[in-house]
C-alpha cells in the first residue's frame, strides 16, 4: 500500500466524516443522517484495518 494513503486515511475520515453527517441530517433527515454516520464510520474502519501496518 502507498505510504501517503495508509498516512491520510485516519485524517480524511476524521475530517470528512463530522462534516457529511451535519449535512445530510440537516437536507435529509435524522434518518439519513444516522443511515450517513453508520455507513461512512463503517467504510472507514474497514479501510484503517486493511491499511494497518505491523511492524515487524
Amino acid at each position: 500500500m502507498l505510504r501517503w494513503f495508509v498516512a491520510l486515511t485516519p485524517m480524511v475520515g476524521a475530517i470528512f466524516v463530522p462534516i457529511a453527517v451535519p449535512f445530510a441530517i440537516a437536507n435529509y433527515g435524522i434518518a439519513s443522517g444516522v443511515i450517513t454516520v453508520l455507513i461512512l464510520t463503517t467504510l472507514w474502519f474497514v479501510a484503517m484495518l486493511s491499511t494497518s501496518e505491523m511492524p515487524h
